[in-house]
């Protein structure tokens, strides 16, 4: 069949199976070359591979739940959705969590993803226990920092390039609540962001909408937000607000394409100035919920079909935080000059980060989301020389068109990571159409 990843580009035609048994997903593993792929959600090609893809939908269960510790073992096929609708009720939350709830559990695992706590909390392998990792040779390795701790640290952001993640353990966050405390903050421009952010380290989430398609004393204009979970003496005023509870609100579906001239410069500058002008107008501090908080979009089902049937790209890119004001105002002019429409533009503040082959690193993270078209692939090209020349790099789960050159100059990592796949054999049995490209 032909398969995408959740940005629709590129498409690639693989087999794709999905086994019950544990025995069946060793026979594969022994049989030939595979990847693993949860619930789709990567953007671009790196959950799937041009051979066998692998769906883990059937391994789904919960194993476990110590709800005094807050320690939950699960296999890798399970929602973060279902994590939330079982434990909110008793009082734990995800210690990290995406920009969605419709990931899969060893999805997280093999992007080590990060939240809008970073900052704060580092990444989600800072809370994983244990892997059952089935591996190159058809064995099944329990792997964690004290056993086989080198297969585990590359498992960790290692985008499924290490084996396919079977069971995993990891520490959730105790809460009292559902609601989230929310003070919002408009600054004008990118320096005035920054400014804000790093005023707010203490605070446990923050993350900004930027305006990409401003310039001059507007350049990056943004709406911030800061969150804190709200205790049960926050909400007391507020009955009757329900203190732990995990029913989402109610989605609404795209089920049509867009035309590929609904997202042009003047219909998403309309759309930034409407979003600013409705941030600046907001309540300073307010109570909101779990869902709305950390996963906006997940009220639109299908919303990547905004962008057309030719799909987009999401590009995000990390400046270390010594380059970090001169990095983001060259990146956001080269956007700005180019013409170039970004519906979606995200600021995140991230900190220091220990995994060998992960995403982040301390400085600051933007995210942005181009449809697919000559003029924006030449862009994001642009892009690439700017996160070269400000020694940063961009996010993998995130990727479907950087070149391997590209990736070589931008992570030093590339090498080892490259060697270690090598020297085990596993380049062999488990690659993507994303690896193969960036020849990792």
């Amino acid at each position: 069949m032909k398969l995408t990843g959740w940005g629709r580009y590129p498409v690639v035609e693989t087999t794709v199976t999905a086994p019950r048994r544990e025995t069946d997903l060793i026979e594969i593993v022994r049989s030939g070359h595979s990847i693993a792929r949860g619930n789709g959600r990567a953007y671009g090609d790196c959950a799937v591979n041009p051979d066998t893809t692998v769906h883990m939908k059937h391994f789904n269960r919960m194993l476990s739940f110590d709800a005094t510790a807050g320690v939950i073992v699960v296999e890798a096929g399970v929602l973060l959705a279902d994590v939330i609708r079982i434990c909110l009720p008793k009082g734990w939350f995800p210690p990290v969590t995406p920009g969605t709830k419709f990931v899969t559990i060893g999805g997280m695992v093999a992007a080590d993803v990060h939240g809008k706590n970073h900052h704060k909390n580092g990444s989600f392998g800072e809370y994983v226990d244990w892997i059952d990792l089935l591996c190159w040779d058809g064995e099944v390795r329990h792997c964690s920092p004290e056993t086989n701790p080198d297969l585990f640290n590359w498992t960790i952001g290692g985008m499924g390039l290490t084996g396919i993640i079977i069971r995993v353990a990891f520490r959730m966050l105790a809460v009292e609540t559902g609601w989230i405390r929310q003070q919002t903050r408009v600054a004008a421009n990118i320096d005035q962001a920054i400014d804000l952010f790093e005023a707010g380290l203490d605070s446990t989430y923050s993350v900004a909408w930027i305006d990409c398609m401003t310039r001059g004393a507007s350049l990056g204009r943004s709406i911030i937000k800061f969150g804190e979970h709200a205790g049960r003496g926050h909400i007391e005023a507020q009955t009757p607000v329900v203190p732990l509870f995990s029913q989402p609100r109610k989605s609404r579906s795209i089920i049509i394409d867009f035309p590929t001239w609904t997202l042009n410069n003047l219909s998403v500058r309309c759309f930034n100035a409407v979003y600013f002008w409705k941030g600046k107008t907001e309540l300073a501090d307010s109570l909101v919920s779990w869902d709305s908080f950390f996963y906006p979009l997940d009220s639109i089902l299908g919303w990547n079909r905004i962008y057309g049937r030719r799909g987009f790209v999401q590009y995000q890119c990390v400046i270390p935080l010594e380059q970090s004001r001169a990095g983001l105002r060259a990146l956001l002019n080269c956007i700005a000059q180019s013409g170039g429409a970004s519906f979606l533009a995200v600021l995140k503040r991230l900190g220091t980060q220990r995994g060998n082959f992960s995403f982040p690193r301390e400085g600051y993270t933007l995210a942005l989301d181009f449809p697919v078209s000559d003029r924006s692939l030449h862009l994001m090209k642009c892009l690439d020389s700017i996160v070269v020349e400000y020694g940063g790099r961009l996010n993998l789960a995130k990727d479907s068109r950087l070149s391997a050159t590209s990736l070589e100059t931008m992570d030093d990592r590339v090498d080892c990571f490259r060697h270690y796949r090598q020297k085990h054999g596993i380049d062999m049995s488990f690659f993507s159409e994303q690896s193969i490209r960036l020849q990792i």
